[in-house]
């Protein structure tokens, strides 16, 4: 595949998945309240939940090249690369890398929520 197919594909999946996004990160809270982030919440265990289930149809032969660019990278990368965080982890669990898995998970939140914190800094410092 070419490219430009490749490119196509992204788009088509990271639109797709943009919207639900949104879509169900403003509904959620309409029915759950607005006192907790139930939306995000919502969109991240709802990605790890498709994700999970794409990746076993890859892991069967069952979603192709086209398809996991299109679903997996496209869709879920814009619904939420939480679910793309949570893959990763679990893949290096999966191949037995302990120490690799907790620094992903811890380091991701730890450094993450960090970084944050010195952006705001930085944003309002300058």
């Amino acid at each position: 595949m070419n490219m430009n197919n490749r490119f196509l594909l992204l788009s088509i999946g990271g639109i797709a998945g943009t919207i639900l996004r949104y879509l169900v990160a403003t509904w959620v809270p309409d029915f759950a309240g607005t006192g907790f982030p139930y939306g995000t919440l919502a969109v991240n265990l709802s990605a790890c939940l498709i994700i999970g289930l794409l990746s076993g149809l890859s892991g069967r032969g069952a979603l192709g090249a086209d398809g996991r660019l299109l679903l997996m990278t496209g869709f879920c990368g814009a619904y939420s690369t939480f679910s793309t965080w949570i893959l990763e982890s679990a893949n290096l669990a999966g191949e037995g890398e302990f120490f690799r898995t907790l620094a992903n998970l811890f380091g991701s939140v730890g450094f993450g929520f960090l970084f944050f914190r010195l952006g705001i800094f930085l944003g309002t410092a300058l």
